[in-house]
């Protein structure tokens, strides 16, 4: 009995170690291999929307399109005319009206600064920054793609206008008012250009790079416009205060139509009060010269008054010396023209006729043309060297 005794108590240990080896812990057998090799516990497998925000990242970085790209395939050319036309963006930068739009290569707009001012000047604008506009045609040509926006700067012919009606003895019938206007003064385009061709890309892709121009990601006018300015700008705009350095469009959109403007005069300088409220409340007073803010005064309702003449905020403005450039590089190369005059010859020393008009040269006698194939002596001479 004492040898039975023994015998069980040693063997109920072993049996304890076996009935816990093979135990199951979370469906998985102790002493069978792990699958997972970071022996880390494992984690459930996301279903639903929950496993496309894990596969998915929620803002894809685009990868930038490698210089060695080869052109775009035509199946990609499909895609991104189908996808692009008749699509509603946002406008993120001003489309002169008129024949010429905006060109973009390399992230930079033109015509810019002074020289697009004087468009906006003369012509006014087609489309302003936050404009909803639609892309209403697509082509994609060597080294550029054209989008024309809002039907383009010319009316496209509807298709009845392409038949010509002939009447008795082949004589044509006019189908189609000849005065009829063709320009459309609410439409523009825009050419994105590559340096040497259209490169093979995604429509994504496509997107970030009309971005400067055009914004694929607002909800709404109010957002796509306040992408478009300076920080301090927008939270000014949101906060619905004015900043002295604003600019009309940004008084408008932070504070909205005055309902009282006043043209006066500062000795010579002309500027317009726009007035906002009415007491017993506060009354602001914004004076505007030239489409910028230049003073604010805010009178409130216990009489305290508020003036801001030092400006808060620096808008870039057209560089105002381009023109002078300009002029001084063609005095320059005027100045570096061939000359018959000997060095060191003053124009004024130059004999002049009596009566100050300079005689005209005789006339050179017509040249005697050359028959067909005779290459001439200049030919001759060229083809003997």
């Amino acid at each position: 009995m004492e040898r039975l005794r023994t015998a069980s108590l040693l063997f109920l240990p072993s049996l304890l170690v076996a009935i816990l080896v093979s135990a199951p812990v979370n469906g998985q057998s102790v002493g069978a291999p792990s699958t997972n090799p970071s022996n880390s516990p494992e984690r459930p497998t996301p279903t639903g929307s929950n496993a496309q925000s894990a596969s998915t990242p929620a803002s894809p970085v685009t990868a930038s399109i490698p210089k060695n790209a080869p052109h775009m395939s035509k199946q990609s050319r499909f895609e991104i005319i189908r996808d692009f036309e008749t699509q509603v963006v946002y406008a993120r930068a001003v489309f002169p009206m008129g024949s010429k739009g905006l060109k973009l290569k390399d992230g930079v707009i033109s015509p810019n600064g002074l020289e697009l001012q004087q468009s906006l000047a003369l012509l006014g604008p087609a489309i302003r920054p936050g404009d909803p506009s639609r892309i209403s045609y697509v082509q994609i040509k060597d080294d550029h793609i054209h989008f024309e926006i809002n039907g383009g700067p010319i009316r496209r012919k509807k298709w009845y206008q392409h038949i010509e009606i002939s009447g008795t003895g082949g004589t044509p019938v006019q189908t189609s008012n000849p005065d009829e206007q063709v320009a459309n003064p609410h439409g523009s385009y825009l050419d994105l250009y590559f340096d040497k061709y259209v490169p093979e890309m995604t429509p994504r892709q496509l997107c970030d790079l009309l971005f400067p121009v055009l914004d694929f990601n607002a909800r709404n006018k109010e957002e796509a416009y306040l992408n478009t300015v300076p920080p301090k700008v927008k939270v000014a705009i949101q906060a619905h205060q004015v900043l002295v350095g604003m600019n009309t469009e940004m008084v408008l959109h932070a504070k909205g139509k005055a309902p009282r403007k006043v043209r006066e005069r500062d000795g010579e300088t002309e500027y317009e009060e726009w007035i906002y409220g009415e007491p017993p409340q506060d009354v602001d007073f914004v004076r505007i010269v030239n489409d910028e803010v230049v003073r604010v005064e805010i009178m409130k309702v216990g009489g305290q008054k508020i003036v801001r003449t030092e400006k808060e905020v620096i808008l870039e403005k057209p560089d105002s010396d381009t023109e002078a450039k300009k002029e001084q590089q063609e005095q320059d190369h005027s100045a570096n023209a061939p000359s018959l005059r000997r060095p060191g010859e003053n124009a004024d020393d130059v004999p002049k006729p009596a009566d100050g008009t300079s005689p005209v040269p005789p006339a050179t006698p017509p040249s005697t043309p050359q028959p067909p194939g005779d290459p001439g002596p200049g030919g001759m001479i060229a083809g003997g060297q």
